[in-house]
């Protein structure tokens, strides 16, 4: 019998368990009013004209509070702002958690934008103080070619007001030649638009701000020496996310880089030279656990890495792997946890010797895909605990499919189908 089966709300004895139920909260639906209210009165007695208020209750504690603000504002990841501001306008016991949670995620594309941001942060206020102190993740446009575009100077202040940011998404534009920027243009066109190195002022605000641990640069410029300054201001970088134009190595910053990367990501049209991977990777031997690629990296390219990083490798994402090259490549990856080979058409022989030791396998999936290897490893591997598939065209369809699933509900293997190559990319877990 549950606790409500035994407590008896007609009797007066209850009375006294309600003064620890905390006042309800109006809230609004669709534009109706709804509010909740809690009386008990002795069986056969009607209730007063005037009753007595119950005596003021406790508010709700503020970890509940923002549990339930964030419950309702993320889905698979992402921030409904707009709920989030209504939520900010309820009471004033939400209003300063859903402004952290507004300003845990800060983008500045303008230099409006940016101005308005710095006067809320300023650290000469309390309230600016605790402001700055919630934002974590910055996302920046420096966009050469905007009118109103943000400046450096003014991206390195709002940086410096926001000591516990841990990841900064920054992405670069060069100035086009007037008259001839063109919406839509190929990412080829759009990466041959010059942009100005990063100033002495700038880099200097750069290094005396928060120290990141997570980069994601995105350039679409002719300057391929700026991720290696943006790299040399922060050495306590552990992921990192580049695509756009591939960078090379200033002559001035020659030495090798501190960094000691845990997860890389790559997407380059050109895979970058072996001298710059080695002094990208220079202090990354032995933690390098994640090695992602959005595009096919040359076959030179991904030996070099695999050769001296193979012992560390826990988990590599590849768009394709067709030729034997690569598929000997991942078999010398001995300690991968996890593989991700996104299209349905795969070299067979990469599966030989990596599936027996894999935690969790991803695959595109058409009706000619070779699926066997797959089976057998859901049967056999004992380590195998996740299969993640996206179907192409016709997929659905494949005549081993059945097989698969079968075999991973008998060894209790989740199972994650999609037909959506983003949602794919996100259940890829490493």
């Amino acid at each position: 019998m549950g606790f409500f089966a035994c407590l008896d709300l007609s009797s007066t004895r209850a009375h006294p368990l309600l003064t620890y139920l905390p006042t309800p909260l109006p809230c609004s639906t669709a534009g109706l009013d709804v509010s909740f209210d809690i009386t008990t009165f002795p069986p056969g007695k009607l209730p007063p004209t005037s009753s007595p208020r119950l005596p003021s209750s406790i508010p709700l504690p503020l970890e509940l509070v923002i549990s339930i603000i964030e419950f309702a504002c993320f889905d698979d990841f992402k921030l409904d702002e707009t709920l989030l501001r209504q939520c900010a306008l309820v009471c004033r016991a939400w209003s300063w958690p859903a402004q952290r949670l507004l300003f845990s995620r800060v983008t500045l594309q303008t230099q409006v934008a940016c101005d308005s941001f710095c006067a809320a942060v300023i650290r000469s206020t309390k309230r600016g103080r605790m402001l700055g102190d919630t934002v974590i993740r910055m996302k920046v446009v420096l966009d050469h070619n905007h009118p109103h575009g943000l400046s450096q100077h003014s991206f390195g202040d709002a940086f410096t007001l926001c000591p516990h940011l841990y990841e900064l998404n920054l992405a670069l534009y060069g100035r086009a030649t007037q008259g001839k920027d063109m919406v839509g243009v190929p990412d080829v066109e759009s990466m041959r638009r010059p942009a100005p190195a990063f100033d002495n002022h700038t880099l200097s605000l750069l290094k005396s701000g928060p120290r990141i641990t997570a980069l994601h640069f995105s350039n679409w410029s002719e300057n391929q020496h700026s991720l290696a300054q943006l790299l040399y201001a922060w050495p306590t970088l552990k992921a990192l996310v580049i695509r756009g134009t591939t960078p090379q190595i200033p002559s001035s910053l020659a030495e090798p880089l501190a960094c000691s990367l845990e997860q890389l990501r790559m997407n380059f049209q050109t895979s970058p030279s072996i001298d710059f991977t080695s002094w990208l990777l220079h202090s990354s031997f032995g933690t390098l656990r994640i090695l992602e690629f959005e595009r096919e990296p040359s076959a030179q390219f991904l030996e070099y890495v695999v050769d001296v990083h193979s012992t560390s490798l826990h988990s590599l994402s590849l768009p394709l792997c067709l030729s034997q090259t690569h598929a000997l490549a991942v078999q010398r990856c001995l300690q991968l946890r996890e593989l991700c080979i996104e299209t349905p058409t795969t070299c067979i022989k990469v599966y030989r010797k990596v599936l027996g030791t894999l935690e969790h396998v991803a695959f595109g999936l058409d009706r000619n895909t070779v699926l066997q290897p797959i089976i057998e490893a859901v049967r056999s591997n004992d380590a195998l605990k996740v299969v993640t598939v996206n179907v192409w065209h016709d997929g659905d369809k494949h005549p081993q499919l059945s097989a698969l699933k079968i075999a991973c509900a008998y060894r209790g293997v989740e199972l994650r189908i999609t037909n959506d190559i983003q949602v794919f990319r996100l259940k890829v877990v490493c």
